[in-house]
């Protein structure tokens, strides 16, 4: 199994893994709710540390969470990698449609294509972008929020 996503779905080590790289994320109370090599569903809770003073979830943690459930399927696939591979994000835009007021969950399927474009800098031994989606709903099924996350990934040369 994929070492990224063996350590995703122990809660306690992904906790702790939080606490000490994301600790903003940690005290929001993101978490990843499943993972896969295809698909991705990361949580945001409302609550204390991410409500804002309108009585919703603060925008920035909605997008916090968003970019986690892109970035944790980019972990997958460069996570103790040989070569190594940086990954940063070059560029992110989101649209709001509704009040977030409970649990928001976003969801990313786009694992495939961000293995494929890593896969493709690795080969070329320079680096690669790819711009993905993921749809934020609330508990009814409601579009909550809508990001497109570009990542960017470049081989590292010894």
């Amino acid at each position: 199994m994929n070492p990224f996503i063996k350590l995703a779905r122990s809660q306690v080590r992904f906790r702790l893994f939080l606490l000490s790289r994301l600790p903003s994320a940690y005290f929001s109370g993101i978490r990843i709710k499943s993972i896969s090599e295809e698909k991705c569903v990361v949580t945001v809770p409302y609550k204390w540390f991410s409500k804002n003073p309108f009585r919703s979830t603060y925008f920035a943690c909605l997008a916090m969470a968003a970019e986690m459930s892109t970035g944790a399927l980019a972990m997958a696939n460069t996570y103790k990698r040989t070569p190594s591979v940086s990954m940063l994000v070059t560029g992110m835009s989101g649209e709001y449609y509704k009040k977030a007021t409970g649990i928001t969950s976003f969801v990313c399927r786009d694992g495939i294509a961000l293995r494929d474009t890593i896969e493709e800098a690795i080969a070329a031994n320079g680096s690669n972008t790819i711009t993905v989606q993921t749809t934020g709903t609330n508990e009814a099924g409601e579009v909550i929020a809508i990001f497109s996350f570009t990542w960017s990934f470049k081989v590292r040369l010894k």
